[in-house]
């Protein structure tokens, strides 16, 4: 059997915590905010979610790699099996890492992906304490040293949504309701879930003037980073807002259209990023497990009048969504159409698609 020679490799964190593991990725240096995410699987699925621009992520789950990375197959006009074209991340820090993988649609190992990509990836390093690091300290700063020393790099005072949104104008599908999706880092998953609908999806950059376009809902998308970088987009939400059209926004849609309506927003200590974070339906029973990926959120306190929380994070009380009180405008801060799961949540989309055909049916 052929011995694999993996070079050795630093994470070093802002505090002046320091890691050394093994390099399975492409071999350059790399810096960004390290946070972690707990999910058993769905790495490329993570991996290419827009939401984690500029970020060093840690899977805390001990072995990956296992089940390889998918082949770039084509449904939809997009990659079937991801979120988006190519990797988001900085970097990617994990336990144990299987070279040898094994399923049915595996076209390549997580390392060459990495590699073709380039995209530095570490193996080795002790994960759990790591996370510990994190939990207690929250999110920071850190660098991955492997050729050249390089300094640390903070993706937040970048406009982060503005490298991911698309820049032209994309139609998906050719369905009876249009649907104006305002792409801020949209994963792939929110535009399959449309198009189960008879729907037709209107895919503009962040910043674009809708004013002109025809729909029937505005979607507002996720997104990585500030939610006040993005001026363009709250400027036009604020128009939006005061029409009787039905409004879904999800994560930084969810933060865009709270700050549009007067709230505030602020920096999570080290953010939602994972799955199974349980929530609250306010004013019922009601409980649903959710997957969640967002390093900020929406004040409770700074809730507008006209405003009602929609959904309440179990774990630290944080908003989970809005719903206005007279208008078909609703929003959540976790996932829906999350892949690899869970979708305990996915009839929002329903709800979407049904205040939808009530407003239609109220301009007849």
């Amino acid at each position: 059997m052929t011995q694999i020679n993996y070079r050795a490799a630093s994470l070093i964190l802002e505090d002046g915590s320091e890691f050394t593991g093994h390099s399975f990725g492409y071999e350059g240096s790399a810096a960004g905010e390290i946070v972690f995410n707990t999910a058993m699987t769905g790495y490329p699925e993570s991996l290419t979610d827009p939401s984690y621009r500029g970020q060093i992520l840690v899977l805390t789950y001990p072995s990956i790699g296992n089940y390889g990375v998918p082949g770039k197959t084509i449904q939809d006009g997009m990659l079937e099996f991801f979120e988006s074209e190519h990797i988001h991340i900085s970097g990617l820090i994990i336990s144990d890492y299987s070279s040898k993988f094994n399923h049915w649609n595996a076209a390549m190992s997580l390392g060459d992906w990495l590699k073709e990509e380039k995209i530095p990836g570490l193996f080795g390093i002790d994960t759990r304490m790591l996370t510990k690091i994190i939990r207690e300290k929250g999110s920071m700063l850190a660098r991955i040293i492997i050729d050249e020393d390089i300094p640390f790099y903070d993706p937040n005072k970048d406009n982060l949504v503005d490298q991911v949104s698309i820049k032209e104008r994309i139609v998906y599908g050719n369905g009876k309701y249009r649907i104006l999706l305002i792409d801020c880092g949209v994963k792939s998953n929110i535009i399959r879930f449309l198009l189960r609908y008879d729907t037709t999806v209107i895919r503009v950059p962040w910043n674009y003037d809708y004013s002109q376009e025809e729909y029937d809902g505005l979607f507002i998308s996720n997104g990585p980073g500030d939610p006040t970088m993005c001026k363009d987009t709250i400027v036009n939400l604020k128009k939006s807002i005061g029409e009787e059209r039905p409004i879904f926004g999800i994560c930084l849609g969810h933060q865009l259209t709270a700050l549009a309506a007067g709230a505030k927003t602020y920096k999570l200590k080290f953010g939602h990023r994972s799955h199974n974070q349980p929530v609250l339906e306010v004013g019922t029973n009601r409980a649903y497990l959710s997957s969640q990926n967002h390093g900020y959120a929406v004040g409770s306190d700074s809730i507008p009048q006209g405003w009602l929380p929609y959904f309440t994070n179990l774990n630290d009380q944080s908003n989970e969504g809005l719903k206005h009180e007279s208008r078909p405008i609703f929003t959540t801060q976790f996932h829906p159409e999350a892949s690899s799961g869970p979708t305990d949540t996915a009839f929002l989309f329903g709800d979407f698609i049904k205040a939808i055909e009530k407003w239609k049916m109220g301009m007849r």
